[in-house]
């Protein structure tokens, strides 16, 4: 074992010492090796040192270099040194995190790390959290708590009852909603098509005063950082309009709700405290290891009664255990990378990484516009939609980066507009990262 750990710590060293070199997209030769893997299983074992030789000769040819500084599609972090180290120690440990008596340090840590959460996004200190796989689980996880308390106020149990038969909810969600929002309303029973779209300004922010009359029971689903343009819906006058008829408010913050962390940007996400939830993804701005994700509720008797599980072998310790806040029970331990950045990074850290990132947006935001391309969204955070032209052009354009290799971004469509989308959202990304992108973004244009 000890022999096969340190050879495995060498090749990914040596991998990630590779990345600035390397095309961030794999060579077509790489995923034509891929073929290799397809082979009939063994009749007889194969020593570790096998299978992992295999694994970094097909394998780490055929990813796509995220890891590194150059990569801008789909909101994707970076992995800080801690929070990879962190990740390997916890998978030595191979502990359950679901009991406290299955994993204490697994418990402890997502104590520690909740609290030190509550503090930087300037939440509640009595919110309850649970640390889960993703946004997508985030939002199905505080919104299964929204809806156990809004059925409670029409004396409805929900986790008991079930929803046949049980009073209907008002869903209020913004016109370019996340469709991860979308899935788990379809996945809690609440309906995709069954909700109410509030219309949009010309940055994607909900429209405040276009809210509908609220019921006795509703949720309304806001978002911060637009997946498109990273704008902020206007979250305080939302949720003053909402609370006032006792309707839930829950914060869609994938990467968006980070900004809290930062002193300086924290202004445009004024108001996200005084929703009832909040959901957000680790891997993205704190640049933990996939998959990590959180799920925060301002009372968490509610997350706990949505995720509560119990059985004659569970014991009920006087400790927190982590799988009565989660829809999983057995699963990994991801309390442990999230402490590890956010006591590696400190306060200034995080803030400095996040303002970094944007600073890098606006620069390339500039660079951009100053050669004549036309930047679509006001560049508030890290999300950056340049049009080089009609749709074809710059669906070109697109491609061509993608193929020359020096950087990565992928395409949208927003407001009936083709663009490409730069998301800055690694530490490992550098000025000079940036540059290099900039011109090859610039060549490719010319060259198309």
């Amino acid at each position: 074992m000890a022999d096969l750990l340190s050879h495995v710590a060498l090749r990914a060293n040596r991998y990630l010492q590779g990345l600035d070199g390397r095309p961030l997209a794999p060579s077509q030769q790489a995923l034509d090796n891929l073929a290799v893997l397809d082979e009939p299983l063994a009749e007889s074992p194969t020593a570790p040192e096998g299978v992992f030789d295999l694994l970094d000769r097909i394998g780490s040819p055929a990813t796509v270099a995220s890891a590194g500084g150059r990569f801008f599609g789909f909101v994707h972090g970076g992995c800080l040194p801690a929070a990879l180290a962190a990740n390997w120690l916890a998978g030595a440990w191979d502990q359950n995190a679901a009991l406290f008596g299955t994993s204490p340090i697994a418990s402890r840590l997502e104590e520690v790390a909740q609290r030190w959460l509550v503090e930087l996004l300037d939440l509640p200190e009595a919110c309850g959290a649970a640390f889960v796989s993703g946004d997508t689980m985030a939002n199905f996880t505080c919104l299964a708590a929204a809806r156990t308390a809004m059925l409670e106020r029409l004396g409805w149990d929900v986790e008991s009852d079930g929803l046949f038969g049980a009073p209907p909810l008002t869903v209020v969600i913004g016109e370019e909603t996340h469709p991860s929002v979308t899935k788990v309303l379809g996945l809690l029973g609440l309906g995709r098509r069954r909700v109410i779209r509030v219309p949009v300004d010309n940055q994607g922010r909900m429209r405040a005063e276009a809210l509908p009359a609220l019921g006795e029971a509703a949720i309304v689903c806001v978002q911060a950082g637009n997946v498109n343009t990273g704008s902020v819906d206007p979250v305080g006058e939302i949720c003053e309009r909402a609370h006032s008829t006792g309707a839930w408010v829950h914060v869609d913050g994938a990467f968006g709700l980070w900004a809290k962390a930062s002193p300086s940007l924290a202004p445009l996400v004024a108001g996200v405290e005084q929703a009832d939830s909040w959901a957000t993804d680790a891997h993205k701005w704190l640049n933990v290891p996939y998959d990590s994700g959180l799920a925060i509720v301002r009372e968490s008797g509610f997350l706990g009664r949505a995720m509560t599980i119990a059985a004659a072998y569970i014991p009920k310790g006087a400790r927190r255990d982590p799988g009565q806040f989660t829809p999983e029970l057995s699963r990994r331990a991801r309390g442990v990378e999230v402490w590890a950045a956010l006591r590696s990074l400190g306060k200034s850290g995080l803030a400095a990484l996040i303002e970094g990132n944007c600073a890098h947006a606006r620069r390339f935001a500039s660079g951009l516009r100053s050669a004549g391309c036309e930047i679509l969204n006001d560049v508030v955070l890290n999300q950056v939609l340049v049009s080089f032209g009609d749709a074809g052009t710059t669906l070109r354009v697109i491609d061509r980066i993608q193929q020359e290799g020096t950087c990565w971004c992928g395409g949208t469509t927003w407001q009936g507009r083709t663009a490409m989308r730069i998301s800055v959202a690694s530490w490992a990304t550098t000025a000079e990262d940036v540059e290099r992108s900039l011109a090859a973004m610039l060549r490719a244009w010319r060259e198309v």
